[in-house]
Protein backbone atom coordinates (compact mmCIF):
# COMPACT_ATOMS: atom_id res chain seq x y z
CA UNK A 1 0.00 0.00 0.00
CA UNK A 2 1.33 3.74 -0.72
CA UNK A 3 1.03 6.15 2.29
CA UNK A 4 1.74 9.79 1.67
CA UNK A 5 4.37 11.39 3.75
CA UNK A 6 2.77 14.88 5.88
CA UNK A 7 4.80 14.98 8.64
CA UNK A 8 8.67 14.36 9.05
CA UNK A 9 11.12 14.02 11.79
CA UNK A 10 14.91 15.20 10.93
CA UNK A 11 17.66 14.29 13.84
CA UNK A 12 20.82 13.55 12.19
CA UNK A 13 24.42 13.20 13.63
CA UNK A 14 26.20 12.83 9.63
CA UNK A 15 24.23 16.08 8.08
CA UNK A 16 25.70 14.71 4.24
CA UNK A 17 22.96 15.73 2.25
CA UNK A 18 20.46 17.11 4.81
CA UNK A 19 19.64 20.32 3.59
CA UNK A 20 18.86 19.02 -0.09
CA UNK A 21 16.55 16.69 1.68
CA UNK A 22 14.86 19.39 3.71
CA UNK A 23 14.45 21.57 0.75
CA UNK A 24 12.71 18.77 -1.37
CA UNK A 25 10.72 18.01 1.77
CA UNK A 26 9.77 21.35 2.25
CA UNK A 27 8.50 21.96 -1.33
CA UNK A 28 6.59 19.37 -1.32
CA UNK A 29 4.75 20.77 1.92
CA UNK A 30 5.90 18.19 4.21
CA UNK A 31 5.98 19.44 7.92
CA UNK A 32 9.39 19.02 9.36
CA UNK A 33 10.22 18.73 13.10
CA UNK A 34 13.53 18.32 14.20
CA UNK A 35 16.40 18.42 17.47
CA UNK A 36 19.41 19.55 18.69
CA UNK A 37 22.35 20.63 15.81
CA UNK A 38 19.73 19.05 13.07
CA UNK A 39 16.82 21.81 13.48
CA UNK A 40 19.68 24.67 14.50
CA UNK A 41 21.11 23.59 10.98
CA UNK A 42 18.02 24.27 9.23
CA UNK A 43 16.74 26.97 10.68
CA UNK A 44 20.46 28.61 9.50
CA UNK A 45 19.72 27.20 6.04
CA UNK A 46 16.76 28.90 6.21
CA UNK A 47 14.40 25.89 6.00
CA UNK A 48 11.43 26.19 8.48
CA UNK A 49 11.41 23.34 10.61
CA UNK A 50 9.57 23.00 14.14
CA UNK A 51 11.51 21.63 17.12
CA UNK A 52 10.22 18.32 18.63
CA UNK A 53 10.65 20.34 22.09
CA UNK A 54 7.98 22.74 20.76
CA UNK A 55 5.76 19.57 20.49
CA UNK A 56 6.78 17.42 23.36
CA UNK A 57 6.75 20.78 25.87
CA UNK A 58 9.82 19.31 27.57
CA UNK A 59 13.55 20.77 26.49
CA UNK A 60 16.10 18.77 25.51
CA UNK A 61 18.40 18.56 28.63
CA UNK A 62 21.79 17.53 30.43
CA UNK A 63 23.96 19.07 27.30
CA UNK A 64 21.75 17.28 25.12
CA UNK A 65 22.10 14.00 26.77
CA UNK A 66 18.64 13.36 27.49
CA UNK A 67 15.98 14.42 24.99
CA UNK A 68 12.46 13.99 25.02
CA UNK A 69 10.75 10.85 24.00
CA UNK A 70 7.09 10.90 25.09
CA UNK A 71 4.24 9.88 23.78
CA UNK A 72 3.41 12.09 21.43
CA UNK A 73 6.79 11.10 19.41
CA UNK A 74 6.56 7.76 20.20
CA UNK A 75 2.97 7.56 19.52
CA UNK A 76 3.51 9.57 16.62
CA UNK A 77 6.13 6.80 15.52
CA UNK A 78 4.35 3.83 16.58
CA UNK A 79 0.85 4.89 15.75
CA UNK A 80 -1.18 2.23 13.43
CA UNK A 81 -3.37 3.83 10.79
CA UNK A 82 -6.93 3.22 11.08
CA UNK A 83 -6.46 1.01 13.86
CA UNK A 84 -5.16 3.41 16.90
CA UNK A 85 -6.68 6.59 14.89
CA UNK A 86 -9.32 7.48 18.30
CA UNK A 87 -6.07 7.44 20.90
CA UNK A 88 -4.21 9.30 19.23
CA UNK A 89 -6.85 11.99 18.20
CA UNK A 90 -7.64 11.74 21.85
CA UNK A 91 -4.53 11.99 23.31
CA UNK A 92 -3.16 14.89 20.63
CA UNK A 93 -0.56 12.60 18.80
CA UNK A 94 -0.03 13.60 15.32
CA UNK A 95 1.39 11.23 12.90
CA UNK A 96 5.06 10.89 11.87
CA UNK A 97 5.34 9.60 8.58
CA UNK A 98 8.85 10.12 7.79
CA UNK A 99 12.02 9.66 10.20
CA UNK A 100 15.62 10.61 8.96
CA UNK A 101 18.02 9.03 11.98
CA UNK A 102 21.25 8.45 11.85
CA UNK A 103 23.41 7.89 14.93
CA UNK A 104 25.97 9.67 16.78
CA UNK A 105 28.87 8.87 15.25
CA UNK A 106 30.45 5.87 17.73
CA UNK A 107 32.64 4.00 14.86
CA UNK A 108 34.67 7.59 13.79
CA UNK A 109 35.00 8.04 18.24
CA UNK A 110 36.53 4.76 19.10
CA UNK A 111 38.68 5.14 16.12
CA UNK A 112 40.99 7.74 16.64
CA UNK A 113 44.12 7.70 18.87
CA UNK A 114 44.02 7.89 22.08
CA UNK A 115 40.60 8.96 22.44
CA UNK A 116 38.90 9.08 25.84
CA UNK A 117 37.03 6.54 27.58
CA UNK A 118 34.33 8.82 29.03
CA UNK A 119 34.28 10.64 25.24
CA UNK A 120 33.33 6.98 23.68
CA UNK A 121 31.05 6.81 26.24
CA UNK A 122 29.22 10.12 25.65
CA UNK A 123 28.97 9.05 21.86
CA UNK A 124 26.95 5.95 22.44
CA UNK A 125 23.36 6.98 21.07
CA UNK A 126 20.22 6.26 22.81
CA UNK A 127 17.43 7.75 21.88
CA UNK A 128 18.29 7.26 18.29
CA UNK A 129 17.93 3.42 18.50
CA UNK A 130 14.99 3.99 20.14
CA UNK A 131 13.16 6.08 17.36
CA UNK A 132 14.45 3.66 14.72
CA UNK A 133 13.44 0.74 15.64
CA UNK A 134 9.98 2.24 16.44
CA UNK A 135 9.67 3.46 13.25
CA UNK A 136 10.89 0.80 11.81
CA UNK A 137 8.26 -1.70 13.55
CA UNK A 138 5.74 0.45 12.50
CA UNK A 139 6.81 -0.12 8.92
CA UNK A 140 3.94 -0.52 7.28
CA UNK A 141 2.78 3.29 7.89
CA UNK A 142 6.25 4.82 8.50
CA UNK A 143 8.88 5.36 6.07
CA UNK A 144 12.41 4.99 8.17
CA UNK A 145 15.68 6.19 6.41
CA UNK A 146 19.22 6.05 8.43
CA UNK A 147 21.81 6.03 5.44
CA UNK A 148 22.02 9.23 3.65
CA UNK A 149 23.50 7.47 0.79
CA UNK A 150 18.96 6.64 0.55
CA UNK A 151 18.29 9.96 0.37
CA UNK A 152 18.00 9.73 -3.31
CA UNK A 153 16.36 6.57 -3.31
CA UNK A 154 13.42 8.06 -1.25
CA UNK A 155 12.76 11.19 -3.25
CA UNK A 156 13.07 9.58 -6.49
CA UNK A 157 10.05 7.33 -4.64
CA UNK A 158 8.50 10.51 -3.79
CA UNK A 159 8.46 12.30 -7.16
CA UNK A 160 7.39 8.69 -8.88
CA UNK A 161 4.52 7.99 -6.40
CA UNK A 162 3.36 11.80 -6.23
CA UNK A 163 4.48 12.08 -2.86
CA UNK A 164 3.87 8.57 -1.43
CA UNK A 165 6.06 5.33 -0.71
CA UNK A 166 5.22 1.71 -1.33
CA UNK A 167 5.52 -0.65 1.13
CA UNK A 168 8.17 -2.60 -0.48
CA UNK A 169 10.46 0.38 -0.41
CA UNK A 170 9.37 1.16 3.35
CA UNK A 171 10.05 -2.56 4.24
CA UNK A 172 13.46 -2.21 2.37
CA UNK A 173 14.21 0.74 4.86
CA UNK A 174 12.75 -1.21 7.84
CA UNK A 175 15.15 -4.11 7.48
CA UNK A 176 18.43 -1.56 6.75
CA UNK A 177 17.46 0.44 9.92
CA UNK A 178 17.27 -2.75 12.22
CA UNK A 179 20.58 -4.09 10.50
CA UNK A 180 22.19 -0.60 11.23
CA UNK A 181 21.15 -0.23 15.22
CA UNK A 182 22.04 -4.05 15.34
CA UNK A 183 25.12 -3.08 13.93
CA UNK A 184 25.85 -0.24 16.41
CA UNK A 185 24.68 -2.46 19.55
CA UNK A 186 27.22 -4.91 18.62
CA UNK A 187 29.65 -2.40 18.08
CA UNK A 188 29.47 -0.19 21.76
CA UNK A 189 29.48 -4.32 23.07
CA UNK A 190 32.91 -5.06 21.36
CA UNK A 191 34.40 -2.43 22.48
CA UNK A 192 33.08 -1.92 25.87
CA UNK A 193 34.68 -6.10 25.81
CA UNK A 194 37.67 -5.17 24.58
CA UNK A 195 38.23 -2.67 26.63
CA UNK A 196 36.86 -3.86 30.04
CA UNK A 197 36.38 -7.45 29.69
CA UNK A 198 39.25 -9.23 27.38
CA UNK A 199 41.67 -9.67 30.53
CA UNK A 200 38.85 -11.93 32.14
CA UNK A 201 37.23 -13.39 28.75
CA UNK A 202 38.77 -12.21 25.31
CA UNK A 203 35.78 -14.26 23.88
CA UNK A 204 32.68 -13.13 25.06
CA UNK A 205 29.44 -15.36 25.36
CA UNK A 206 27.82 -13.67 22.53
CA UNK A 207 29.94 -12.07 19.96
CA UNK A 208 27.84 -9.29 17.43
CA UNK A 209 29.84 -8.45 14.06
CA UNK A 210 28.93 -5.46 12.64
CA UNK A 211 29.38 -5.39 8.86
CA UNK A 212 28.71 -2.86 6.59
CA UNK A 213 28.54 -3.79 2.57
CA UNK A 214 31.03 -1.88 0.91
CA UNK A 215 30.31 -3.74 -2.74
CA UNK A 216 28.36 -6.62 -4.44
CA UNK A 217 31.20 -9.06 -6.23
CA UNK A 218 30.09 -10.47 -9.64
CA UNK A 219 30.60 -13.54 -8.00
CA UNK A 220 32.84 -16.04 -5.24
CA UNK A 221 35.35 -17.91 -5.28
CA UNK A 222 33.93 -19.85 -8.24
CA UNK A 223 31.05 -18.16 -10.90
CA UNK A 224 28.15 -20.37 -9.29
CA UNK A 225 28.87 -18.96 -5.63
CA UNK A 226 27.63 -15.47 -4.83
CA UNK A 227 29.54 -13.26 -2.93
CA UNK A 228 29.84 -9.62 -1.62
CA UNK A 229 32.47 -7.56 0.16
CA UNK A 230 32.17 -6.12 3.55
CA UNK A 231 34.55 -4.03 6.01
CA UNK A 232 34.37 -4.21 10.01
CA UNK A 233 33.77 -1.18 11.81
CA UNK A 234 36.85 0.55 12.83
CA UNK A 235 38.72 -0.98 9.92
CA UNK A 236 42.13 -0.01 9.61
CA UNK A 237 42.86 2.96 7.05
CA UNK A 238 46.04 1.01 5.80
CA UNK A 239 43.73 -2.45 5.29
CA UNK A 240 42.53 -3.21 2.29
CA UNK A 241 39.28 -3.24 3.05
CA UNK A 242 39.72 0.41 3.70
CA UNK A 243 42.09 1.00 0.62
CA UNK A 244 41.48 3.38 -2.70
CA UNK A 245 40.16 2.27 -5.86
CA UNK A 246 42.30 4.38 -8.14
CA UNK A 247 41.51 2.03 -11.54
CA UNK A 248 40.83 -0.76 -13.02
CA UNK A 249 38.04 -3.53 -13.57
CA UNK A 250 36.17 -5.11 -10.30
CA UNK A 251 37.74 -6.87 -7.99
CA UNK A 252 36.84 -10.26 -7.74
CA UNK A 253 36.33 -12.26 -4.70
CA UNK A 254 39.88 -13.80 -5.18
CA UNK A 255 41.63 -10.61 -6.21
CA UNK A 256 40.73 -8.94 -2.02
CA UNK A 257 41.45 -12.11 -0.85
CA UNK A 258 45.08 -12.54 -2.39
CA UNK A 259 45.16 -8.46 -2.06
CA UNK A 260 45.19 -9.01 1.42
CA UNK A 261 47.89 -11.62 1.73
CA UNK A 262 50.45 -9.19 -0.18
CA UNK A 263 48.95 -6.46 1.99
CA UNK A 264 50.23 -7.98 5.25
CA UNK A 265 53.20 -9.80 3.78
CA UNK A 266 54.61 -7.01 2.47
CA UNK A 267 53.67 -4.55 5.70
CA UNK A 268 56.58 -7.26 7.74
CA UNK A 269 59.65 -5.20 6.05
CA UNK A 270 61.67 -2.43 6.98
CA UNK A 271 63.06 -2.07 4.04
CA UNK A 272 61.95 -1.41 0.25
CA UNK A 273 59.60 -4.79 -0.09
CA UNK A 274 58.02 -6.58 -2.89
CA UNK A 275 55.31 -9.12 -2.58
CA UNK A 276 53.97 -11.08 -5.25
CA UNK A 277 51.12 -13.56 -4.36
CA UNK A 278 49.83 -16.19 -6.41
CA UNK A 279 46.21 -18.02 -5.20
CA UNK A 280 46.58 -17.33 -1.56
CA UNK A 281 50.82 -17.92 -1.40
CA UNK A 282 53.77 -15.63 -2.03
CA UNK A 283 55.63 -16.82 -4.82
CA UNK A 284 58.13 -13.91 -4.88
CA UNK A 285 59.55 -11.53 -2.18
CA UNK A 286 62.57 -9.15 -1.88
CA UNK A 287 63.76 -6.31 -0.18
CA UNK A 288 66.17 -4.15 -1.95
CA UNK A 289 67.69 -0.55 -1.87
CA UNK A 290 65.24 0.12 -4.59
CA UNK A 291 61.73 -0.40 -5.54
CA UNK A 292 62.41 -1.78 -9.18
CA UNK A 293 65.55 -4.01 -7.96
CA UNK A 294 62.78 -5.58 -5.29
CA UNK A 295 60.23 -6.51 -8.04
CA UNK A 296 62.84 -7.90 -9.95
CA UNK A 297 64.76 -10.34 -7.44
CA UNK A 298 60.58 -11.08 -6.11
CA UNK A 299 59.94 -11.69 -9.78
CA UNK A 300 62.70 -14.17 -10.58
CA UNK A 301 62.07 -16.54 -7.77
CA UNK A 302 58.83 -18.28 -9.98
CA UNK A 303 58.43 -16.43 -13.09
CA UNK A 304 55.74 -19.00 -14.15
CA UNK A 305 53.60 -18.24 -10.71
CA UNK A 306 54.05 -14.20 -10.96
CA UNK A 307 52.02 -14.28 -14.41
CA UNK A 308 48.36 -13.02 -13.41
CA UNK A 309 49.98 -12.20 -9.94
CA UNK A 310 49.00 -9.55 -7.03
CA UNK A 311 51.68 -7.57 -6.42
CA UNK A 312 52.33 -4.90 -3.44
CA UNK A 313 54.73 -2.42 -2.77
CA UNK A 314 55.52 -0.61 0.71
CA UNK A 315 56.45 2.07 -0.92
CA UNK A 316 55.24 4.66 -3.37
CA UNK A 317 55.34 3.39 -7.14
CA UNK A 318 57.46 4.92 -9.50
CA UNK A 319 56.75 5.36 -13.09
CA UNK A 320 59.89 3.20 -13.62
CA UNK A 321 59.57 0.45 -11.82
CA UNK A 322 55.71 0.99 -13.32
CA UNK A 323 56.83 0.50 -16.59
CA UNK A 324 59.05 -2.56 -16.30
CA UNK A 325 56.34 -4.30 -14.42
CA UNK A 326 53.69 -3.80 -17.30
CA UNK A 327 56.30 -4.21 -19.92
CA UNK A 328 57.71 -7.83 -18.55
CA UNK A 329 54.02 -9.30 -16.84
CA UNK A 330 50.28 -9.66 -16.98
CA UNK A 331 49.32 -8.88 -13.29
CA UNK A 332 45.81 -8.76 -11.79
CA UNK A 333 45.87 -5.98 -8.96
CA UNK A 334 48.71 -3.57 -7.57
CA UNK A 335 48.66 -2.73 -4.01
CA UNK A 336 50.76 0.08 -2.86
CA UNK A 337 50.38 3.15 -0.53
CA UNK A 338 50.94 5.84 -3.22
CA UNK A 339 51.89 6.75 -6.68
CA UNK A 340 54.76 9.21 -7.59
CA UNK A 341 54.62 12.01 -10.14
CA UNK A 342 54.12 10.32 -13.60
CA UNK A 343 52.98 6.69 -12.56
CA UNK A 344 49.45 7.07 -12.93
CA UNK A 345 49.70 7.89 -16.49
CA UNK A 346 52.04 4.63 -16.93
CA UNK A 347 49.02 2.25 -15.60
CA UNK A 348 46.74 4.23 -17.15
CA UNK A 349 47.87 2.52 -20.65
CA UNK A 350 46.68 -0.46 -18.81
CA UNK A 351 43.12 0.02 -17.82
CA UNK A 352 42.06 -3.52 -16.66
CA UNK A 353 45.15 -3.35 -14.13
CA UNK A 354 43.25 -3.15 -10.37
CA UNK A 355 44.82 -0.67 -8.93
CA UNK A 356 44.41 -0.10 -4.79
CA UNK A 357 45.85 2.69 -2.83
CA UNK A 358 46.79 2.30 1.11
CA UNK A 359 48.12 5.28 2.30
CA UNK A 360 51.48 4.86 4.41
CA UNK A 361 51.81 1.36 5.85
CA UNK A 362 52.06 0.31 9.52
CA UNK A 363 54.66 -1.84 10.14
CA UNK A 364 52.35 -3.53 12.95
CA UNK A 365 49.27 -3.78 12.00
CA UNK A 366 46.49 -3.26 14.73
CA UNK A 367 44.70 -6.19 16.35
CA UNK A 368 41.95 -7.45 15.20
CA UNK A 369 40.38 -10.61 14.57
CA UNK A 370 39.38 -12.86 12.21
CA UNK A 371 36.90 -15.36 11.44
CA UNK A 372 36.28 -18.34 8.96
CA UNK A 373 33.28 -19.89 8.36
CA UNK A 374 32.91 -23.59 9.17
CA UNK A 375 29.57 -25.73 8.74
CA UNK A 376 26.73 -23.99 11.14
CA UNK A 377 29.43 -21.42 13.25
CA UNK A 378 32.32 -19.72 12.47
CA UNK A 379 35.94 -20.26 14.22
CA UNK A 380 37.04 -16.48 15.56
CA UNK A 381 40.93 -15.82 16.62
CA UNK A 382 44.03 -13.13 16.88
CA UNK A 383 44.90 -12.33 14.00
CA UNK A 384 48.91 -13.78 13.66
CA UNK A 385 50.59 -10.19 14.31
CA UNK A 386 53.32 -12.64 16.25
CA UNK A 387 56.82 -12.09 15.34
CA UNK A 388 60.60 -12.00 17.15
CA UNK A 389 63.63 -10.97 17.14
CA UNK A 390 66.36 -13.08 15.27
CA UNK A 391 69.19 -11.42 17.37
CA UNK A 392 68.01 -12.68 20.60
CA UNK A 393 66.93 -16.36 19.59
CA UNK A 394 69.41 -19.26 21.11
CA UNK A 395 71.29 -21.21 18.40
CA UNK A 396 70.75 -24.90 18.99
CA UNK A 397 73.11 -26.35 17.10
CA UNK A 398 77.24 -25.91 17.33
CA UNK A 399 77.76 -23.62 13.93
CA UNK A 400 76.51 -20.08 14.80
CA UNK A 401 74.66 -18.76 11.58
CA UNK A 402 76.60 -15.60 10.49
CA UNK A 403 75.41 -11.79 10.23
CA UNK A 404 74.24 -12.38 6.45
CA UNK A 405 73.08 -16.12 7.61
CA UNK A 406 70.62 -14.25 10.54
CA UNK A 407 69.67 -11.58 8.64
CA UNK A 408 68.17 -14.13 5.58
CA UNK A 409 66.33 -16.22 8.38
CA UNK A 410 64.86 -12.96 9.89
CA UNK A 411 63.38 -12.80 5.86
CA UNK A 412 62.47 -15.99 5.34
CA UNK A 413 60.61 -16.27 8.64
CA UNK A 414 58.87 -13.46 8.01
CA UNK A 415 57.50 -14.54 4.63
CA UNK A 416 56.98 -17.76 6.07
CA UNK A 417 53.77 -16.67 8.25
CA UNK A 418 52.24 -15.87 4.65
CA UNK A 419 53.06 -19.32 3.41
CA UNK A 420 49.89 -21.96 3.38
CA UNK A 421 50.78 -25.13 5.52
CA UNK A 422 53.19 -26.91 5.33
CA UNK A 423 55.32 -24.31 4.57
CA UNK A 424 59.21 -23.95 3.45
CA UNK A 425 60.77 -20.91 2.58
CA UNK A 426 64.72 -20.81 0.86
CA UNK A 427 65.77 -17.10 0.98
CA UNK A 428 69.45 -15.24 0.31
CA UNK A 429 70.19 -11.73 0.51
CA UNK A 430 66.75 -11.06 1.95
CA UNK A 431 64.85 -12.56 -1.42
CA UNK A 432 63.18 -15.57 -1.89
CA UNK A 433 64.96 -18.42 -3.83
CA UNK A 434 61.92 -21.25 -3.38
CA UNK A 435 58.63 -21.49 -1.86
CA UNK A 436 56.99 -24.77 -1.00
CA UNK A 437 53.47 -24.56 0.44
CA UNK A 438 50.62 -26.32 1.35
CA UNK A 439 51.99 -29.91 1.02
CA UNK A 440 50.93 -32.79 3.58
CA UNK A 441 54.65 -33.35 4.01
CA UNK A 442 57.28 -30.66 5.27
CA UNK A 443 59.58 -33.02 3.44
CA UNK A 444 57.52 -32.97 0.33
CA UNK A 445 57.26 -28.80 0.42
CA UNK A 446 60.82 -28.47 0.36
CA UNK A 447 61.50 -31.06 -2.17
CA UNK A 448 58.67 -28.53 -4.25
CA UNK A 449 60.88 -25.50 -3.53
CA UNK A 450 63.71 -26.51 -4.26
CA UNK A 451 62.56 -27.78 -8.16
CA UNK A 452 60.81 -24.31 -8.32
CA UNK A 453 64.28 -22.89 -7.63
CA UNK A 454 66.08 -24.85 -10.23
CA UNK A 455 62.93 -24.33 -12.78
CA UNK A 456 63.91 -20.45 -12.77
CA UNK A 457 67.32 -21.51 -12.87
CA UNK A 458 68.31 -20.24 -9.19
CA UNK A 459 69.58 -22.81 -6.68
CA UNK A 460 68.68 -23.13 -3.08
CA UNK A 461 72.43 -24.13 -2.27
CA UNK A 462 73.85 -21.70 0.38
CA UNK A 463 69.92 -20.39 1.14
CA UNK A 464 68.90 -20.34 4.49
CA UNK A 465 65.61 -21.83 4.84
CA UNK A 466 61.90 -21.40 7.41
CA UNK A 467 59.73 -23.61 8.37
CA UNK A 468 56.59 -22.37 9.46
CA UNK A 469 56.41 -25.55 12.33
CA UNK A 470 58.76 -28.11 13.71
CA UNK A 471 60.51 -30.73 11.83
CA UNK A 472 58.72 -34.05 13.82
CA UNK A 473 61.72 -36.32 12.17
CA UNK A 474 65.49 -35.35 11.35
CA UNK A 475 64.66 -36.28 8.05
CA UNK A 476 63.29 -32.58 7.30
CA UNK A 477 67.03 -31.36 8.07
CA UNK A 478 68.43 -34.27 6.34
CA UNK A 479 66.55 -32.93 3.35
CA UNK A 480 67.76 -29.43 3.69
CA UNK A 481 71.27 -30.23 4.02
CA UNK A 482 71.16 -32.16 0.75
CA UNK A 483 69.93 -29.40 -0.99
CA UNK A 484 72.83 -27.26 0.22
CA UNK A 485 70.99 -25.01 2.83
CA UNK A 486 73.12 -23.60 5.17
CA UNK A 487 71.23 -22.63 7.95
CA UNK A 488 67.65 -23.09 9.41
CA UNK A 489 65.08 -21.13 11.62
CA UNK A 490 61.82 -23.28 12.78
CA UNK A 491 59.86 -23.07 16.38
CA UNK A 492 60.80 -25.89 17.43
CA UNK A 493 59.23 -28.49 19.94
CA UNK A 494 59.13 -31.44 18.88
CA UNK A 495 59.48 -34.72 20.64
CA UNK A 496 62.63 -35.70 18.45
CA UNK A 497 64.20 -32.20 18.95
CA UNK A 498 67.63 -33.86 19.94
CA UNK A 499 67.42 -36.32 17.02
CA UNK A 500 66.70 -32.91 14.94
CA UNK A 501 69.44 -31.04 16.48
CA UNK A 502 71.82 -33.80 15.96
CA UNK A 503 71.76 -33.78 12.05
CA UNK A 504 71.97 -30.23 11.81
CA UNK A 505 75.24 -30.88 13.53
CA UNK A 506 76.21 -33.39 11.53
CA UNK A 507 75.60 -31.22 8.44
CA UNK A 508 77.43 -28.23 9.56
CA UNK A 509 74.42 -26.55 9.91
CA UNK A 510 73.10 -23.48 11.76
CA UNK A 511 70.09 -23.61 13.32
CA UNK A 512 67.57 -21.03 15.68
CA UNK A 513 64.55 -21.84 17.36
CA UNK A 514 61.95 -20.11 17.18
CA UNK A 515 59.49 -20.75 19.76
CA UNK A 516 56.53 -19.62 17.79
CA UNK A 517 54.80 -21.64 15.40
CA UNK A 518 52.81 -19.75 11.77
CA UNK A 519 50.32 -22.41 10.79
CA UNK A 520 48.12 -20.71 7.88
CA UNK A 521 45.44 -22.90 6.73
Amino acid sequence: MDLPIRRALLSVSDKTGLLDLARTLAARNIELLSTGGTARALIDAGIAVREVASVTGFPEIMDGRVKPLPPKIHGGLLGRRGTDDAVMAREQIAPIDLLVVNLYPFAATIARPGVAYDEAIENIDVGGPAMLRGAAKNHADVTVVVDPADYARLLSALQQGNGATSFALRASLAAKAFAHTASYDALVADYLAREHGAVTDPFPAQLGIGLTRIARLRYGENPHQQAAFYRSPGAASDSIASARFAQGKELSFNNIADADTALECVRQFEGTACVIVKHANPCGVAVAGRLRDAYELAYRTDPTSAFGGIIAFNRPLDADTATRLLERQFVEVLVLPSLLPGTAEVLATKPNVRVLLTGELQQVPAPERELRSVGGGVLVQDRDTGRIDVGTLTCVTTRQPGVQERRDLAFAWRVCKFVKSNAIVFARDEATVGIGAGQMSRVYSSRIGAIKAEDADLSVRGAVMASDAFFPFRAGVEVAAGQGVTAVIQPGGSMRDAEVIAAANEAGLAMLFTGMRHFRH
